[in-house]
């Protein structure tokens, strides 16, 4: 099985920003985040999803969008972030979605004791 993924130029700053604005997508992007390939069920492990299916549709809509290579290996799909695709296109986009992203957990963290 081979996926269709688009070159660097045709990536859109709408396409990203949709992607990344499904909190479930934005998650697996931020354990794409550490670097390195991760095998499909790796990342379903830290974000605690059970279902396989449920996440083909977030796996196309990344791939699509331009933020995550993914290719086959064996019977496992491996997923890498694009951030030099991402950071050529746009400098600074995902670093600074990283620090909200992480800026909101943390505010939610806060909330969430004083409750």
């Amino acid at each position: 099985m081979s996926f269709r993924h688009p070159d660097r130029d045709q990536i859109r700053i709408e396409d990203v920003l949709s992607a990344l604005g499904n909190p479930l997508r934005l998650a697996v992007v931020r354990v794409l985040d550490a670097g390195g390939e991760h095998n499909c069920s790796s990342v379903l492990g830290v974000l605690g999803v059970t279902s396989k299916s449920t996440m083909t549709h977030h796996w196309r809509v990344l791939r699509d969008s331009g933020v995550i290579w993914q290719h086959p290996s064996g019977r496992e799909n491996l997923l890498t972030l694009r951030r030099e695709d991402l950071d050529t296109r746009y400098p600074g986009l995902l670093k600074a979605i990283m620090a909200g992203a992480l800026g909101d957990e943390a505010a939610q963290a806060v909330s969430a004791q004083a409750r």
